[in-house]
Parts: structure tokens; sequence; C-alpha cells
């Protein structure tokens, strides 16, 4: 190869010096409009806004029913709204999703019921709705195994002679781990379609970014991998869906994959279990808080006069609606069957679990005939 065809190589790999933007954070356009990417239609820009409200409200809605111990446990995603949306609406339905455990509101946008997605969060089912059906795959929540998971079902795709590609969400406390390299070297090299999407908000549960690399940003680790790759403003909708839906379409092309990172910020802590102010202050969060990606868009929408007053209210009322639906689905106790614990270990059950399988159930039978003593406080 030439110095001239390598450097060419290595320009197409690099990633924009600065995160690509649309939109500032005052709602306006930016001076100098991005020359490698085109703005979406206006139509999925109301759409996407539309999408956001629901979601958001979707995720308040979680945390409450956390709070009245509905759920165990729920990683808020407010303030990666225009990632989570902005990555489901690049893909087409017969794509493939592959989410973390804080992707709950990308799963909303891909049309499954919400009482499915906090299934796992509810101690139910590892996976309440079909993934095959869905083409999402369960919520993962050890650290980038999805990555490995994702790169696998795109090279299936791949040599299945289809034009599918595969998703992957990930957090920047993902990209240390080796999972995620060793998916990054596959892919590249075998150039399966498959987006690396990380959503980089800064914190891996309580270690800042800070302590996780010294690389000028996460998006410059798949250059070493052969990788294209590119970082934009992850609270830019308009930003995040172009850049997505580029990304999608060159791995559907045949060109290979492609690392995406998502400069954003989550706003909540880490889950209700964690306490945010031991690493970080309250000014940090505030000045976050101004690049609300929500408010953004719906800025920019309203000064193009694509947003009306009546039709923000009726989404929102919609997202009311839905809220509404969710709390009384969730106020329904789930039936479980424990049995069910060694239906899907394996597709022919081992002689050790139908043992272990036959000693619960005559326990539990010998429970159900056993009386039962009522007791009365006084």
């Amino acid at each position: 190869m030439s110095v001239k065809s390598l450097r060419q190589t290595v320009q197409g790999l690099l990633p924009s010096l600065v995160p690509v933007r649309f939109v500032a954070e005052d709602g306006t356009p930016v001076a100098r409009q991005p020359a490698d990417y085109a703005e979406p239609p206006v139509e999925a820009l109301v759409e996407a806004w539309r999408q956001m409200i629901l979601g958001r409200r979707f995720d308040t809605q979680a945390t409450a029913l956390t709070k009245q111990g509905r759920l165990a446990v729920y990683p808020s995603s407010r303030g990666q709204e225009a990632c989570q949306i902005g990555a489901v609406l690049a893909l087409r339905p017969d794509d493939w999703l592959f989410p973390t455990y804080r992707d709950s509101v990308a799963l909303v946008t891909r049309g499954i019921d919400p009482l499915e997605v906090l299934t796992l969060l509810r101690g139910d089912w590892h996976c309440g709705y079909d993934p095959a059906a869905t083409r999402v795959a369960p919520q993962c929540t050890p650290l980038a195994t999805q990555v490995l998971h994702a790169t696998g079902m795109a090279e299936s795709l791949r040599r299945t002679g289809g034009d599918g590609v595969a998703m992957a969400l990930v957090g920047d406390g993902a990209t240390s781990e080796g999972d995620f390299h060793e998916a990054l070297n596959f892919a590249a090299v075998f150039r399966t379609p498959v987006v690396f999407f990380v959503q980089n908000n800064k914190y891996a549960i309580s270690v800042p970014l800070a302590r996780q690399t010294a690389a000028p940003a996460l998006a410059y680790k798949g250059i070493g991998y052969g990788v294209r790759s590119e970082q934009v403003d992850g609270n830019d909708l308009v930003a995040v869906l172009a850049v997505l839906t580029a990304a999608v379409e060159h791995a559907r092309a045949g060109h290979g994959p492609v690392l995406v990172e998502a400069h954003t910020y989550r706003m909540d802590a880490h889950t209700n279990a964690d306490d945010a102010t031991r690493y970080r202050e309250d000014g940090e969060v505030e000045r976050w808080r101004a690049a609300d990606p929500v408010d953004r868009l719906e800025t920019y929408l309203r000064a193009r006069g694509v947003l009306t007053d009546e039709y923000i209210t009726a989404v929102r009322e919609e997202a009311e609606a839905r809220a509404a639906e969710l709390r009384a689905g969730m106020n329904t106790e789930s039936v479980a069957d424990p049995l069910e614990l060694f239906d899907h270990v394996y597709a022919e059950p081992t002689p050790q679990l139908r043992e272990q399988r036959a000693l619960l159930a005559a326990e539990l039978a010998e429970d159900a005939a056993s009386p039962v003593l009522h007791t009365q406080e006084s």
C-alpha cells in the first residue's frame, strides 16, 4: 500500500475532531452545519420528539414504581433519550437491537409493551418479550457481553445473504471490557454489518471517564481494529439520528462495522440503589441540564413551525395515558410458578435437572397440603 493510500485509509477511519452537532444547546441551528451528514426529514424529527416525550414519561413512571416497591431496581436513562430513540429510529424493523439494562426507553420506542420491558426489572422472567419476534435481544446486565452477541448475529445475517444490520448499545464502562475489543476485532476482520453505539454518559457507575481511559475520545478505540469511527453530540437528536442512519447504511452496504460514540449524560443516579452525590457535584448536573435533549429538540422544531401547542398538548396527554396504563398493569400481582425455573435451561433437561424439579415439585405439594395457621394481631 502506498503512503497516499495508507493516508486515505486512516483518514476514512478517523472520527470528527469535535462531536457532530446540528443543533446547539439553546435549540438554535449551529453556525456551521456538518458537511458529511444530511439532516433527517422534518417528519422523522417530529416523530422522534414524540417518542422522546413518551420515553421520558415512561422513565419517570418506572422510577416512581421502584420507589413504591413495584420494581426491584430501575436504571434511569433520563438525559439519554436522544441516544436511545435515535438508535431505534435508525434501524429497520428487520434489523436487530442489542440493548443494555439502561435502554428500556429504546425498547418502548421499538414498540415493545412497557409491561414486558419491565418484566426483568420486576424480578419475574429474565426477558418479558419475544426476542425473535421483536428483533430485540434480552436486556444485558453483564457489561459488554451483548457486543459479542450482536457481532455474532450480524455475522449470521451476512452469511445467510441478507442485508440486515445489528446494533449494539454500549455504555462507556463497557469499552474497558475485553468482550468489547474482541467484538470490534472480529467485526472488522470479517466486515460484519454491526454498529457499536457507545453512550458515553461520563460515569461507569461511580468511576469517571478520566479513570477509565486516556484516549482523547472513546471513538478512537475503533481505529486500531480498522473500524470506521465517529463521535456525536448525544443530546442532539438531529445529529444522533443523522450519524446513526449513515452508520447503519454503511454497514448494510457491506462496508463493515462502525463505532459511534455519543457524548451524553446520565441525569439521575446509576440506579435507585446508588447515591450519585458521593461522586459528582450538583453544579455538574445543572450544567448538563441546560443541554437537555428533549427541550433542545422541542425548541428547534417550534422555531421551524412544525410543532404546535395543540400537538404538544396531545402528545403529553398520550404520555400521561400510557403512564396510567403502566401503573394499572404494575399494580396487578404477577403469578410465578417456581417450576418454571427448569423450563428453559436446556432444550432437553438433564437427569440432574429432572431430579431437582421433582424434588421441588414434591416440596411445593407438601407445603400446599399443610394447614396454614392464621394469626391476628391484637
